[in-house]
């Protein structure tokens, strides 16, 4: 009989110690910590706001408020000073959002309002104030003309957004249109204007409800956001920039006023020089072409 053979055991293979990862406890930590970081991010987007640029859209709306109250005391030169420089400020907005990515839709809602109290309700009731109360009925109807163009103009650019062109404004901006109100307060309250002080009131009236009718016209206004500050420009535009200082610093209710006068009608020369050419008006949103 034979010999039976014992059954061998199979050769277990050798044990390879796994590798420790020292820092496995703390790369989880981090995906953690980075996962948490996100969802902080996205609940700020969604619940906060960013301080830089709605500082500057605060102290915009603030001037536009001060204004008022200035000129309930009578102290019309002041008001318009306000005006400008919330028209200053208004402008630094907008471009610090853009520059420091912190754009968004709070933002963009609270620049509206605060241009309707800084160039529409303000200028309207500067002016009021200011001299048109002398008309009577006259007065307060064009006060509130330029005060509808410019809660009108608003609107327009709030819905046209992405659809007209943005070389071109469509319509007056209402900072120029604050402009040229604040510009004649501030040169008429200097005895600047050179007329009949009983011409000013109707002067005034016509003025006020140019600028409430072109904010919500169609004559297009060059926007200048086709003009980019970080990229290189040539020697001559900083020499100009240097002249517009000076000029504006040697007199300046004459020279700003003069300037935005000047902004006022290129929009109507501009749309006659394009319809003379045959060519669509650029400030035309796409679907009315």
């Amino acid at each position: 009989m034979p010999a039976m053979k014992r059954r061998q055991r199979p050769k277990a293979s050798p044990h390879v110690p796994r590798p420790f990862r020292r820092n496995q406890a703390a790369v989880t930590d981090s995906s953690k910590f980075e996962s948490l970081r996100d969802k902080r991010q996205q609940f700020l987007r969604k619940r906060g706001i960013y301080l830089l640029p709605n500082a500057f859209t605060t102290a915009a709306l603030f001037c536009g408020f001060y204004a008022v109250v200035q000129a309930m005391n009578l102290r019309f030169e002041i008001a318009a000073i306000a005006i400008f420089v919330a028209m200053v400020l208004d402008g630094m907005d907008g471009r610090v959002a853009r520059m420091t990515h912190t754009q968004s839709a709070f933002g963009e809602q609270f620049d509206s309002l605060s241009d309707m109290v800084s160039f529409g309700v303000a200028p309207s009731l500067v002016i009021y104030e200011w001299i048109l109360r002398d008309l009577g009925r006259w007065g307060w109807l064009a006060a509130f003309v330029y005060c509808a163009g410019a809660a009108l103009r608003l609107a327009r650019f709030n819905a046209n957004i992405g659809v007209v062109d943005k070389r071109f404004f469509q319509g007056l901006p209402s900072p120029a249109s604050a402009a040229l109100i604040a510009g004649f307060v501030w040169l008429a309250s200097d005895n600047r204007v050179p007329v009949n002080l009983s011409w000013l009131p109707w002067i005034a009236f016509v003025l006020t409800i140019y600028a409430g009718v072109t904010m919500v016209s169609n004559a297009p206004f060059y926007s200048g956001k086709a003009f980019n500050v970080r990229h290189r420009v040539p020697f001559g535009v900083i020499l100009l920039v240097v002249v517009a200082f000076v000029a504006v610093s040697s007199d300046p209710p004459i020279v700003l006023f003069g300037l935005f006068v000047l902004y006022g009608l290129s929009g109507y020369l501009y749309w006659g020089y394009q319809l003379l050419r045959g060519r669509p008006n650029p400030a035309r949103t796409v679907t009315d072409r």
